[in-house]
Parts: C-alpha cells; sequence; structure tokens
C-alpha cells in the first residue's frame, strides 16, 4: 500500500513529504559514536529511534543504504575547540594502551550493546581512520575554492569568508553576528582568521599519538570534516537524510553542511532529523550529578538510582513510548509503566496464535492496521503506534476470552499488524518466548540456594535470593517447596 511519510525537517522547521532523490533508493548518514568509553542510555536513545526510522523506511518499500560511522580520531576535548588532547589519545594514555586497543574495545562494546537493544547493522560503518585520504582531498577543494587557509601545518575553514555568500547559520537558525558575539574565546586563536573558523586539519604536536602526513605536513584531520569525508564517499555530493542527537546541531552539523557547499555547493543532506534529550528525574544527565548510568546498570539495577533492573525490551519500549523529538525522561516509576505495557503487550501477543476464528466476526481491523501506518508516516510518531496497538491488544484478550468474534480474514489482518509494527517497525522481541531454558537454570539457582538453607549457609541463600529480585525473579518458599516468578 501507498503511504505519503512526513518528517520534521530541522533544516526548515517544519514536516515536509519525504521525497527521496532517486526513489525507491534512499541515503541515510547517521553521526555514530567516539569511540573512546562505554556508549550511555542517552547515545541508544538515538541510535533506537534511527533503527526505528530504518526499519520503517525499508518496511514501506525503500532500500536504505544506512551509513553510520566510528569516530576513531579527531574529536577533540572540549567538542567544538580545536586545541586539548584527542579523546581516544588521552584515554590510551591513561590506560597505557595503543589508541587502536581503545577503539577496538569500545567499538565491540558499542555494538554489543545495540545488538541486545535489537537494532539493526547500518548498511556501512565506516571508520574516520579509513578515510584520511578522502579528507585530504576535501581539503584542497576547499583551499582551492577559498574557503579554508593553511597557518604552519594547519587548515582552517574560513566562515565568514563562506558566509559572504552562504548562510552559515541555515540549520540553527542563528545570524553570524549573534554567534560572533557568542562565542567564547578558544584556544589557537591567535592562528585564526576569525573567531567561528574551525580547523579542518590540525598540526600534530611531537606528543601526540594518532598522526598522519599530509601536503600541510605531519598531523590530523578535524571532527567536522570526518563525517563530511565518509557521507560523501558513500552517499554522494546530496542525499536523503542525515541524522544525529540535537545537541550536534549548533557546532557539528552546521560546519558539515558549510563543508559541503564549499566543495560543491550543495546541502548535504535534503531532510536534517535530530533526536531529542534523555533527562533523569527532569535534570540533565551527567556524571557530576550522579545520575548518569550505562545500559548494563539499567539491565541489573546496579545503581543508586535504579529500584531494580530493567530488560533490555523493556527499555527499548519505554524509548519508543516517546517521540523521538521530544525530551525523555528517565525515573523508577516511568520504567515501572512500561515494563507493564510491554508485558501487557507480549502477553497478547502470546496469544494471538491460540484464537480461533469465527464465521462472523465484531470487528474490522483493516482501518486499526491504517491507523498504525498513519502515525508512522506522522513523522514517525511510534507513542501514537504503540497506542494503537494497545487498542490491537484489547480486541486479542477480547476475542481470547470470548467476548468478541473475529473472522479468517481480520484475524490474519490481526496477525499481519502485530508481525509489521510490533517485531518488523517498532524491533520488539518476545523476550519470555526467548527464555525457553531460563527454567532450567533457574530451577538450578533454586536447587543450590535449597542445598545453601541445608547446610544452614543463610547469607548464600539470601544472597541468591536478593539477586535474582533484583533482576526481576521473585522466589516464593512454601511447604510444597520454592516456586519462582516473574515480577
Amino acid at each position: 500500500m501507498e503511504q505519503n511519510l512526513f518528517v520534521y525537517n530541522t533544516l526548515t522547521r517544519k514536516k515536509e513529504e519525504f521525497k527521496p532523490l532517486n526513489p525507491p533508493h534512499v541515503g541515510m548518514y547517521v553521526c555514530g559514536p567516539t569511540v573512546y568509553s562505554d556508549v550511555h542510555l542517552g547515545n541508544c536513545r538515538t541510535y533506537i529511534s534511527f533503527d526505528l526510522i530504518f526499519r520503517y523506511l525499508t518496511q514501506i518499500g525503500y532500500k536504505v543504504r544506512y551509513v553510520r560511522n566510528i569516530t576513531d580520531a579527531g574529536h577533540l576535548e572540549g567538542d567544538a575547540g580545536d586545541q586539548g588532547e584527542d579523546k581516544i589519545s588521552k584515554k590510551a594514555k591513561l590506560a597505557q594502551l595503543e589508541p587502536m586497543e581503545i577503539v577496538q574495545k569500545y567499538t565491540v562494546g558499542f555494538r554489543d550493546v545495540l545488538h541486545t537493544f535489537n537494532t539493526l547493522p547500518p548498511s556501512i560503518e565506516p571508520t574516520a581512520t579509513g578515510h584520511i585520504i578522502e579528507q585530504i582531498e576535501l581539503i584542497k577543494i576547499m583551499l582551492d575554492r577559498g574557503y579554508a587557509y593553511e597557518v604552519d601545518g594547519s587548515v582552517y575553514f574560513d566562515v565568514e569568508k563562506y558566509n559572504a555568500n552562504h548562510d552559515y547559520g541555515v540549520l540553527n537558525g542563528r545570524n553570524l553576528e549573534d554567534l560572533l558575539n557568542n562565542t567564547r574565546t578558544l584556544g589557537g586563536q591567535e592562528e585564526k582568521h576569525g573567531k567561528l573558523d574551525f580547523a579542518l586539519w590540525i598540526k600534530a604536536k611531537p606528543e601526540h599519538l594518532m598522526k598522519w602526513p599530509s601536503p600541510w605536513g605531519v598531523g590530523f584531520p578535524g571532527w567536522h570534516l570526518e563525517c563530511s569525508a565518509m557521507s560523501h564517499k558513500y552517499l554522494g555530493e546530496q542525499f536523503d537524510i542525515h541524522g544525529g542527537g540535537i545537541d550536534l546541531v549548533p557546532t557539528h552539523h552546521t560546519n558539515e553542511i558549510a563543508q559541503n557547499f564549499a566543495c560543491c555547493e550543495k546541502n548535504p543532506a535534503n531532510y536534517w532529523i535530530h533526536t531529542n534529550m534523555l533527562t533523569v528525574n527532569g535534570q540533565k544527565m551527567s556524571k557530576s550529578l550522579g545520575n548518569s548510568f550505562l545500559p548494563h546498570e539499567l539491565f541489573s539495577g546496579e545503581h543508586s538510582i535504579l529500584d531494580r533492573g530493567y530488560s533490555p525490551m523493556t527499555v527499548r519500549f519505554f524509548i519508543l513510548q516517546a517521540h523521538y523529538r521530544s525530551t525523555l525522561d528517565f525515573g523508577n516509576e516511568a520504567m515501572e509503566a512500561s515494563d507493564k505495557g510491554f508485558k501487557r503487550l507480549m502477553n497478547a501477543v502470546s496469544l494471538l496464535d491460540t484464537l480461533k476464528a469465527s464465521a462472523t466476526t465484531d470487528v474490522d481491523v483493516a482501518p486499526l492496521k491504517q491507523r498504525c501506518y498513519d502515525a508512522m508516516n506522522d513523522d514517525f510518531n511510534s507513542p501514537v503506534l504503540i497506542a494503537e496497538l494497545f487498542e490491537a491488544t484489547r480486541i486479542i484478550n477480547s476475542v481470547h476470552d470470548g467476548k468478541m468474534k473475529i473472522d479468517t480474514a481480520n484475524l490474519e489482518i490481526l496477525k499481519n499488524i502485530i508481525k509489521t509494527f510490533v517485531f518488523d517497525v517498532l524491533g520488539l522481541k518476545n523476550e519470555q518466548a526467548a527464555d525457553d531454558d531460563l527454567p532450567k537454570v533457574l530451577n538450578l539457582v533454586v536447587n543450590l540456594r535449597n542445598e545453601a538453607k541445608k547446610n544452614q549457609d543463610y547469607a548464600t541463600s539470601d544472597k541468591i535470593r536478593d539477586g535474582l529480585q533484583k533482576i526481576g525473579i521473585q522466589l516464593k518458599d512454601s511447604k510444597e517447596g520454592t516456586n519462582w516468578s516473574k515480577i
């Protein structure tokens, strides 16, 4: 069925009908992680949101080339500045490891976490260090066109010269004068022609670990240049969607647009899509506030602000219950509500194959199916989609309880709704169905606890009980023995 999809474009600040440059092909670039530490839940929200977008575009018939990079060099401390230490090099020195050991460790960790959240891998996952040649070639073009200049082995982008012919603040909606007045003085400013100029290539100090030869001397690329080079190589001078977190709008994505215009007089992407922030009990997530936690801490519940642990699919469901452009506030009450909602949905899904079709029907589910598409066609509105899926849940439960009849045709549509939107689009998995070996494992644990009690090792017995409680398994002792159940 043909679908008219509308997406909110940060560039124009309005919803627009999605019209790919070369249908049915779609090019989508999403800024990936800087792999110097474990990926946090706010990052995961961004990648789960773009997984939803990738899945839905594929569902409605597009052939998507999804490019998500790995930043493994050139990202300096302070993000916007051109001075300071490379984040990966700094971590490598502290750990007394090679930078590529740090890169490997956290790249593997990043992929493992996203796999746990059931995100699909991108079509291409290029690295910054694998595209040094492409970055050097783009710098040459910008120098030739007069938008860049070299100073003592470093190359800078000339923002004011660029702005004379282009709108530098087109993405963030701010004019150059405002940007200049609100820019703090950064290190290395004396080399630059203007306060807003940013580095395309940075001369490496002797102690800098990650450096490469270039026409301007030994150095390393600027962070903003890397994404321009990789998106340009794999998606062309102009493609359909560029995405990332909203924090990338003011500087990183603004500079990507400037670089692309400077090279080929085109905005790299027609649609700019940005995810909003994750907050914790109304506050920004930060280490200094003690409210920052990693996905594995959320799964285990081993953090001071968590009442207990939650499964990966409960967390994914929680994230998708908010629209990707809305601020998502994490709290124990919100997680408990999501856990109940997710289990309610999965319980209904489990009943679906047990339903028997009748000769007559009390329900027409075709309009429900279209409303599911309508929700996703309205800027990938997952919370509205989930509300429609709870209507499907109500129907499933009513048919199962004998309160409603459904014929074969409508039952097939209902099954298609669940497969399409619960599994294929939202990317949820029925964890209960996946836990076929769980009873065997828990029976073994219960027997070990019983042995500990028999030996009067009550400390171990209590530790097992409390540990299972934290991960959502409750033990109940009775005269007949010990039973377990999911909380």
